[in-house]
């Protein structure tokens, strides 16, 4: 009897329950399944397959410790990966396959499609959940519905943690060998090197090392330093989350115990400690934050739509969205005589990453200011983060255009300027990445006059912030 093991969104060997489970009934294989056709349709951003590629030669590695054999198929799209993985089953006489699951619609129906394969050639799957503490549906309200607020989620997901958070799994034993061989050659069409992918070095190690850096020295001052973005005070675990080399579970076991879970641990069904009461201001702000992917991914699973390209609030399909290519493109280039928005998007376009505070601003400026519809934002995002996530783009997204679930009120509406006396004061972060505005002063530099402004090279506001805001207030109080 062998066991399969189809990675996905979880490139990791600790913490990763298909993994455990098939190393613990019996010889197992793994397999991956590269579609870069279907990457195309989907617009992920050419630093995080990348980021893949480079995550999937690391696994080999560690698999070939456990003498677990890794296959790289090359499917190209969804639509070939059923037929490759009954076509690998039948080549080593596979029994079982074991997958965690994934919560996207082209995702779930690919896992559909999959198993219906496997069940036609008279192969067992097995399925779990791994990408959220609790699993998405345990969490509903009293009508048994998704929460559809965040602060009502947070409170009952607090309150039933510790008898529905998911078990954590330390890394397998390793196995017997096997005459099965490692094949990851098709690896090599997919590296790109011209991509600044050097602020994320592969691996668990990596990741495990500054989870613990953050919790030891930096999580504490989280709530207070987390939204100015000049300071190196967030977790920059967003994009191993993304990539699936950390979890969310592996986080909270790390913030209640003071440390990441290693493989000398024993399984662990229960948390570290009995309650969340003794977590301090800072700590509980990130666990928080922990709490919205959940959050996000429970909405995905019950409200398909939003991974669709439809908004959440249905009627909000209804605004007059601007598709303006002119204003969209000085966005996307960080050319909007706006010095925040504009540092905010150099920082993405130059290294792949943004600052959260500045995502909610940029977000806002272009839904709010400039009313563009928002899926061209997300999609813009979509195509240059390397954290490039569905769950949590897409409802940061319609967070901030007042589309989604809990979103902010549509008359809610940051205004950039003061967004950068708030939380870049000095202007340290805008001459960063604004580089023609590297000499004006603090007092200047958050909103430059128009000769000012002229004499550093840089442009002038492409709209008038005040009658904008204005403006977008009526049309969404204006809709039918």
């Amino acid at each position: 009897m062998l066991n399969l093991v189809w990675f996905r969104n979880d490139l990791r060997v600790y913490d990763n329950p298909a993994l455990f489970q098939a190393m613990a009934k019996g010889q197992t294989i793994a397999v991956y399944c590269l579609a870069d056709k279907q990457w195309d349709q989907h617009g992920l951003a050419p630093i995080q397959r990348r980021l893949i590629v480079d995550h999937l030669i690391e696994l080999e590695e560690q698999l070939a410790k456990l003498n677990v054999p890794l296959k790289v198929i090359d499917c190209q799209s969804f639509t070939n990966v059923a037929g490759a993985i009954a076509q690998l089953c039948l080549e080593h006489k596979v029994t079982s396959v074991f997958y965690n699951f994934q919560y996207e619609a082209n995702e779930l129906a690919c896992t559909e499609q999959t198993l219906n394969q496997l069940e036609v050639s008279g192969i067992s799957a097995h399925g779990y959940h791994d990408q959220c503490v609790v699993a998405p549906g345990n969490i509903v309200n009293g009508s048994g519905e998704c929460y559809k607020v965040f602060s009502a989620f947070f409170k009952n997901w607090s309150a039933n943690l510790q008898h529905l958070a998911r078990p954590l799994y330390p890394a397998p034993e390793s196995q017997a060998g096997t005459d099965i061989f490692s094949d990851i050659a098709c690896l090599k069409d997919y590296l790109i090197d011209t991509l600044p992918t050097d602020a994320w070095p592969t691996g668990e190690e990596e990741a495990h090392d500054r989870l613990n850096v953050f919790i030891e020295q930096n999580v504490k001052d989280y709530k207070q330093q987390r939204d100015f973005p000049d300071l190196d005070a967030t977790s920059q675990l967003s994009v191993y989350l993304a990539l699936g080399v950390l979890t969310t579970r592996q986080c909270l076991q790390a913030l209640l115990s003071g440390r990441v879970m290693t493989h000398s641990q024993e399984h662990s069904q229960g948390l570290a400690i009995a309650s969340l009461d003794v977590l301090n201001e800072g700590e509980a702000c990130w666990m928080s934050e922990l709490v919205w992917r959940d959050f996000y991914r429970n909405i995905l699973v019950a409200f398909p739509r939003v991974s669709k390209n439809k908004p959440f609030t249905e009627i909000t399909d209804n605004l007059p969205w601007n598709t303006d290519p002119i204003a969209f493109k000085a966005w996307c280039d960080g050319k909007t005589g706006i010095p925040i928005v504009d540092a905010a998007m150099r920082q993405l376009n130059t290294t792949g990453w943004m600052h959260n505070r500045l995502r909610m601003i940029v977000a806002m400026f272009l839904t709010k200011h400039l009313m563009i519809d928002w899926r061209l934002g997300e999609a813009y995002f979509y195509n240059k983060l390397a954290d490039a996530d569905l769950a949590s783009n897409n409802g940061g997204w319609q967070w901030s255009a007042s589309t989604g679930v809990d979103a902010v009120p549509y008359f809610r509406i940051f205004n950039p300027y003061r967004q950068t006396e708030r939380f870049d004061p000095k202007g340290s972060f805008i001459r960063k990445y604004v580089k023609e505005l590297e000499g004006v002063t603090e007092k200047a530099i958050c909103q430059p006059s128009p000769s000012l402004a002229k004499a550093c090279g840089y442009p002038e506001p492409i709209v008038d912030l005040k009658t904008a805001a204005a403006k977008t207030k009526e049309l969404f109080k204006g809709l039918k």
